[in-house]
Order: structure tokens, then C-alpha cells, then sequence
């Protein structure tokens, strides 16, 4: 155990903010969201939809909808240097090479009129590697081999409409591998997979992130794919973190009411005949947030003090966070 204590830092979040002007308001998508990530490490974001997961992701690989979406304040130190003052073209060179990512639907990172071995190709040669054809094509066949493509060889002419939806989901994750990255961002990827083909995948990623040591970051709403494939968890609502921590210990102790409830949530072994838990309510509109902590409506432990604030997030020691007004009480 004591290699972790060495792994070093590879993304530091601090204190992020991207909103979106609209014309009904400002939409606070990501609203001071601080975490890290370290070599080796996987990194779960966990929340409902709209909670500011993909937001962060894109503020992250400065990839954000501009001009409506602006990141307004925060760092996002990355290998030594802070990617909001990063050029244009200085992000296009880590995008792709150093900092990866793989989409929800792979449909939308394939383009349908280029064959497979085209587009894997330029993963290798994008970045500037100055290598024979037959190398490059000896590389494609590999990588495209490593992520478990049958027949890769022999599939480097066919079009992505000819793969299978796990297959087209294997070879973004070959392009995204391609090139070594040191951080891959994973974004809901297995939503188009079936429960067979989503657990293959993750396994794989698994296999490779450990092989290569980079980090990485997995966002989802499912929290028993986090409990599978990641060592750290952050929770995420209404663009902000709830909660922070270990996987097995925020499982096994979670302390924000948020997280109690979307643990409760899961449905157990034997409990075939009961009724799954709810959460009451739906997620706030984040042009209309309520005073306070934004999940006190929801909550069965909200008190009238919920309402003086958003909560400063309390560090608990051992990498526990929490933003609860139940903590700042038996802090002070």
C-alpha cells in the first residue's frame, strides 16, 4: 500500500465555475466544484442528470458550448500548468494526447463516411508521430486487438454501421488509448451498452488504466458501476459536490443525505418484492435554486436552518468531504 501514498497529482479542480447565460438567467452548471485526481487513480462523478457532471468534464477539456457557457473562475492545473490560461492551440495538443475522452454514444465520435482503420489511424499520426504506414497499421491492428475487436485485421476496412454498438464503443476507447494519455475522461460510456457488453468494457478499461497507470475519470449515474471500477467517488447536485471520499467508506458510511438516499436507491439482493426507495421531488432548476442548500426540499432530514445558505464543505480527514449544515453544528 505504500505506492499510493507516492502516486503524484495529476488534475487538481479548484474551485471551478462554468455558467450559461441565457436569456431567462444564469444557469450556475458547475458552481465551485474542487477535487483531484492522481496517477492510477479512478475517480468516480456520480448525480442525477442535469447536476453539472458533463459540464465539468467539458470545463475541464475547455470543450464547453461558447459563447453561452463561460468557466468564470477556478484552476484546472493539469501536469504543472493551469489549462484556463492554455491557448487554443495549445489545448489541441493536449486534447487527444495527454487528456482523452471517450462519449456516451460512440455513434457521435465515428464519423459514418471514414472506415475504422482510418479513423484509428489518425489517433497515431494526429499528434505528430512521424511513422512508416506499415508501422502505424501493425500499431491500429494492436491497439484495436488490445480492446478485444475480432479479427482486427481484417476489420480496417469496414465503416462504423457495420459494427456492433459494443464494437464501435471498443474502438473509441482504441483512439482514445491510441495515444497514451496520461488522463481519460469516460463519459457515461456504457448508457448505449447492454449489461453483458457494458460489464466487458468496463473491465477493460479497468485493465488498461492499471496496465498504464494514467488516471481516470468516470462520470455516470449508476453507482454500482462506480463501486466496480473506481476508488474515489464525488457526488454531485444542482452543480455543486456534496460529498467526496473513498469508494468503500462513503458505501459503507455515506454522509450526506444526498448520498444516503441514491445508496438507498440501489436495489439489493432479496429485495425483488419491495418496493425501491425514492427520492421525493425532482432536481432543482438551477435558474430558480431554492434558498440555501439546494437539496433541502428533497431531504427527510432537512431543518429549517438548511435554508440559511449553501453549506462550506467540511473536510472529515482521511479524503472525506461533506457540504451538510448537520456537520458544521457539530463542528462548531
Amino acid at each position: 500500500m505504500g505506492g499510493d501514498m507516492e502516486k503524484r497529482t495529476l488534475l487538481s479542480v479548484e474551485g471551478l465555475k462554468t455558467y450559461c447565460y441565457t436569456r431567462a438567467g444564469v444557469v450556475k452548471a458547475v458552481d465551485g466544484v474542487s477535487f483531484t485526481v492522481n496517477q492510477g487513480d479512478c475517480l468516480g462523478i456520480v448525480g442525477e442528470s442535469g447536476c453539472g457532471k458533463t459540464m465539468t468534464c467539458n470545463s475541464i477539456t475547455r470543450l464547453i458550448p461558447q459563447p453561452a457557457a463561460r468557466t468564470v473562475a477556478g484552476k484546472i492545473l493539469f501536469e504543472g500548468g493551469d489549462l484556463l490560461t492554455k491557448s487554443a492551440e495549445e489545448m489541441r495538443e493536449i486534447r487527444g494526447k495527454k487528456i482523452t475522452m471517450i462519449l456516451q454514444d460512440p455513434l457521435l465520435s465515428l464519423n459514418p463516411v471514414y472506415t475504422i482503420g482510418n479513423q484509428v489511424t489518425e489517433s497515431f499520426t494526429l499528434h505528430g508521430e512521424n511513422l512508416p504506414r506499415q508501422e502505424v497499421r501493425q500499431r491500429v491492428i494492436q491497439v484495436l486487438t488490445e480492446v478485444n475487436i475480432p479479427s482486427a485485421a481484417l476489420r480496417l476496412k469496414d465503416y462504423p454501421f457495420q459494427f456492433s454498438g459494443g464494437m464501435r464503443q471498443r474502438t473509441v476507447a482504441a483512439m482514445a488509448l491510441a495515444a497514451k494519455p496520461s488522463l481519460l475522461i469516460a463519459d457515461e460510456p456504457t448508457t448505449s451498452l447492454d449489461v453483458t457488453i457494458q460489464d466487458q468494457f468496463l473491465r477493460l478499461l479497468k485493465e488498461m488504466q492499471q496496465s498504464t497507470q494514467m488516471g481516470m475519470i468516470l462520470v455516470t449515474h449508476d453507482l454500482a458501476i462506480v463501486a466496480e471500477t473506481c476508488n474515489r467517488i464525488v457526488i454531485m447536485y444542482a452543480g455543486r459536490i456534496v460529498e467526496s471520499g473513498d469508494i468503500k467508506q462513503v458505501f459503507a458510511k455515506p454522509l450526506h443525505p444526498y448520498t444516503e438516499a441514491l445508496l438507498k436507491a440501489l436495489p439489493t439482493i432479496g429485495s425483488r418484492h419491495k418496493r425501491l426507495f425514492q427520492i421525493k421531488g425532482e432536481p432543482p432548476n438551477l435558474l430558480d435554486l431554492p434558498e440555501g442548500c439546494s437539496f433541502w426540499p428533497r431531504c427527510h432530514q432537512a431543518e429549517r436552518s438548511c435554508q440559511d445558505g449553501f453549506p462550506p464543505i467540511v473536510d472529515l480527514g482521511e479524503g472525506r468531504q461533506v457540504a451538510c449544515w448537520r456537520f458544521i453544528k457539530r463542528e462548531g
